[in-house]
């Protein structure tokens, strides 16, 4: 997918709000990025469990779960929306404050956000987008690999994130940006286990 025709090299929200339908992009500080293209099926096997888990835990309380695509406007300071230049796409938000949510979908830092890594994505996710939230104030940032089925955690600290803590997706994990929430890896990977092999990434 070709990077929109502009006169600028720097996008802002208005940009992106003009881009056609079918094709999905984010914007990390101006600069555009294709989200495609479609996720493995293992992928989206993921998504679908831990948004099923989180929702079920969520139902009564003021925090919403959302999957892309969704999009997260993230100002630098209270720029109006159209002169945004970081909309973003995350696999799972998590969103515990109502005043950021209208009809476009989230303006302002999420409390938790989920990524599940593949290979056309998980440079961006691992290095761009860990710097991206960490800069808005995301509380907790989890990065999952499907394949190795590892669990890379980040939280906000005095200091910023700071070194993830890196654990194996297996037994119950408890978050930290939403109480007593817990997800059980056997129940996300239970579905992608194949006798003699391994799950692959596209």
């Amino acid at each position: 997918m070709a990077q929109p025709a502009s006169e600028s090299s720097h996008f802002t929200y208005a940009d992106y709000c003009t881009w056609p339908d079918e094709e999905r992009w984010e914007l990390i500080d101006g600069e555009p990025y294709a989200m495609s293209p479609a996720p493995a099926r293992v992928h989206q096997e993921v998504v679908v469990e831990l948004v099923r888990q989180i929702g079920n835990h969520l139902q009564g309380s003021r925090c919403r779960v959302y999957v892309a695509p969704f999009d997260v406007r993230l100002p630098d300071h209270d720029e109006a929306d159209e002169a945004v230049a970081t909309v973003v796409q995350p696999d799972i938000a998590v969103i515990c404050d109502p005043d950021k949510l209208d009809d476009k979908g989230c303006r302002g830092a999420p409390d938790w956000i989920i990524e599940v890594l593949s290979p056309t994505t998980a440079a961006k996710d691992q290095i761009r987008k860990r710097e991206l939230y960490e800069r808005h104030g995301v509380r907790e940032y989890w990065l999952v690999h499907p394949t190795d089925r590892v669990l890379f955690v980040y939280r906000l600290g005095t200091d910023g994130y700071g070194k993830p803590q890196v654990l194996p997706t297996v037994g119950p994990y408890t978050a930290a940006a939403v109480s007593d929430l817990t997800i059980d890896w056997n129940g996300v990977f239970i579905s992608n286990a194949r006798p003699g092999s391994e799950a692959k990434l596209r």
